[in-house]
């Protein structure tokens, strides 16, 4: 019992001297505990529709009005009128609108003929929480469409809406991949990278390379690119496992794993340059390993990896407006859900890009070439 106490004792102490970790011990919980409440099961708003009225009749007229009122009320849906439906449906597949609401040209004949009316909603259905929320509103907005007036049975018809699904159906395993990608090459960085570098820091091992002209640069970037290498073998690995498993249609596509591995690349260096910057001036070994969990929680639920971010609170879309999580998630969405071209995700490898350039960079300024 006296040498077993001895154990308990030097961990306590230990663990004592590091107020930090305490510190993201105690703050963890709290923060998985907001985060995740925030980010399952909110309402979904802001969702743009694009609206292509090819009638200008009436009727139509109201479908538009019913729909602005939503727009302004509920805020389910935000309106953007389109005059062709060719740009409309190509918006759609680079994902500045999440749906098209066409109104075809003979629809107020039909509805004053009174004979069946129809609308067609065009989704983008890689989304299922998404689709099925935009699918309700406007179903429901159909409905009390169709209500007749009290005073009135002049009209007998009633307008229907076609749904048209731009993609096969994607399970939720298949919307859950890019998430779980994005997760293996951010493990790999902090097992591979981060606790690996502050281990050795911590053993004297680094302390052979502040006796040599080595720049900080080139340490730092010595530093990153092995890290982006491990980081890219197991992303690159889970991207082809992972859709084998789930079933992602054409998964060994040359072309679309030269786009994915473009992803990846550019994500493990973000993510590489974001942990060096961390853990630049970090000497505590048990650090990582704590912050570990909280980055977990902060980076990957606020991404859109599990829920769609319209559903999320305005201060939650903030953090994910600078999380490279979100960009890096959204962009391995793109290539593998919907198999699109380095146009729908310039914007997203732009933004990892420049969070490399500045994060590497102030890495550089606050790294010390002093024992």
């Amino acid at each position: 019992m006296q040498r077993m106490w001895a154990i308990v004792e030097r961990e306590l102490r230990r663990f004592r001297r590091s107020p930090t970790l305490i510190a993201m011990a105690m703050v963890s919980p709290i923060l998985q505990l907001i985060v995740l409440g925030y980010a399952f099961g909110g309402n979904v708003k802001h969702l743009r529709v694009a609206i292509v009225d090819q009638d200008h009749g009436v009727p139509a007229v109201r479908v538009r009005e019913m729909a602005q009122a939503i727009a302004s009320g509920a805020k389910t849906i935000d309106t953007i009128p389109y005059s062709d439906e060719g740009l409309a449906l190509r918006d759609l597949r680079d994902g500045h609108v999440n749906g098209v609401l066409t109104i075809p040209p003979d629809f107020s004949r039909r509805v004053l003929e009174g004979r069946a009316p129809r609308l067609a909603l065009i989704e983008d259905n890689t989304d299922n929480f998404i689709s099925a929320a935009l699918a309700a509103t406007m179903g429901g907005m159909l409905g009390v469409y169709n209500q007749k007036p009290a005073t009135s049975a002049r009209l007998t018809d009633q307008a229907s809406l076609d749904v048209v699904e731009v993609y096969p159906y994607v399970p939720y395993i298949q919307y859950l991949l890019p998430g779980s990608v994005v997760m293996s090459i951010f493990m790999m960085v902090m097992i591979g990278g981060g606790i690996i570098y502050i281990d050795d820091k911590a053993r004297g091992l680094h302390e052979g390379y502040l006796v040599t002209p080595i720049s900080r640069l080139e340490l730092i970037g010595g530093f990153n690119l092995s890290g982006t290498l491990k980081a890219v073998v197991a992303g690159m690995f889970l991207v082809v496992v992972g859709s084998l498993i789930a079933g992602i249609p054409n998964p060994l596509d040359p072309l679309r794993l030269v786009r994915l591995f473009v992803v990846v690349l550019v994500t493990s260096f973000a993510l590489i340059s974001m942990m060096f910057l961390m853990m630049v001036r970090v000497s505590d070994p048990l650090l990582p390993r704590a912050l570990f969990g909280v980055l977990n929680t902060m980076l990957y639920f606020p991404s859109g990896a599990v829920y769609p971010q319209q559903g999320f609170p305005a201060w939650m879309q903030v953090l994910a407006a600078v999380d490279p999580f979100t960009y890096a998630v959204h962009a391995l969405k793109c290539l593998l859900l919907k198999n699109t071209g380095f146009g729908a995700i310039a914007f997203d490898l732009s933004f990892l890009l420049a969070f490399s350039v500045v994060t590497m960079g102030i890495a550089t300024r606050l790294f010390r070439r002093t024992l």
